[in-house]
């Protein structure tokens, strides 16, 4: 078990947060992300956090293996140019992606990562949860199994895709698939953990976002300042 190490970093250079909300088709908020990190690495934006949950969706990264999909999938298979194998997204779970110059944050990809699973286990802490990374496996752990994913991509030094937190996820999702391509481990959320067996005793997702967000700004020293998704695309990310 591995707890926090790192220095939390006092926030030293501004960026933005939107909310683009639920239901949002993952192409969508893929092309925004690329959008956005052409942007960021000519200088045009600032670093920026995107927070949403994605529509229902099974996403396999580049070490995808196609026997990792185990049954009849019961939503899209997409393919995506992140690192990892196949999860799921859907309703419940807090996907993050942070658009980061690493050049400015001060990091190579290896620290970036490690930054970010230290930001999921603070957040989870401030939320009652008890949660750490392990070495050698990319993912956030907490008592009854992975309840946070990781899969990153770095391009012309900016950094995209992120996070996925199972807050209140519908677990059964991830039986048709070997999740992340880790076999004979459970996957949780937060509700699975807390063993709330009502909807009212699972944190909100308002709130989980936020302390989410604030964990993650302190981590990569960042202040963020909240801004309407609309300005962002002109393009609906929700399908």
């Amino acid at each position: 078990m591995s707890s926090v190490a790192s220095a939390i970093c006092m926030p030293t250079r501004e960026g933005q947060l939107a909310w683009l909300g639920s239901g949002v088709g993952y192409t969508a908020a893929w092309r925004l992300q690329k959008r956005l990190a052409a942007q960021r690495a000519d200088g045009l934006a600032p670093d920026t956090l995107l927070l949403l949950e994605h529509a229902s969706v099974y996403t396999e990264g580049r070490r995808a293996v196609p026997e990792h999909v185990l049954a009849e999938l019961g939503a899209p298979l997409v393919e995506a140019d992140r690192g990892g194998q196949t999860t799921y997204h859907g309703p419940g779970q807090l996907v993050g992606y942070p658009i980061v110059s690493l050049h400015e944050a001060g990091l190579g990809p290896r620290g970036y990562v490690v930054r970010l699973q230290e930001a999921i286990v603070e957040g989870l802490a401030a939320l009652r949860v008890e949660a750490w990374h392990e070495p050698g496996v990319t993912a956030v752990w907490s008592r009854a199994g992975k309840i946070a994913a990781i899969g990153v991509k770095v391009a012309r030094g900016v950094t995209l895709h992120g996070f996925a937190l199972n807050v209140s996820t519908d677990l059964a999702a991830f039986d048709p698939i070997v999740p992340c391509g880790i076999h004979g481990r459970p996957v949780s959320s937060i509700a699975s953990t807390l063993g709330a067996s009502r909807a009212d005793e699972v944190p909100a997702m308002t709130h989980v976002r936020r302390v989410l967000a604030d964990a993650l700004g302190e981590r990569l020293g960042l202040a963020w300042e909240e801004v309407p998704a609309a300005g962002l695309s002109a393009d609906s990310v929700v399908e």
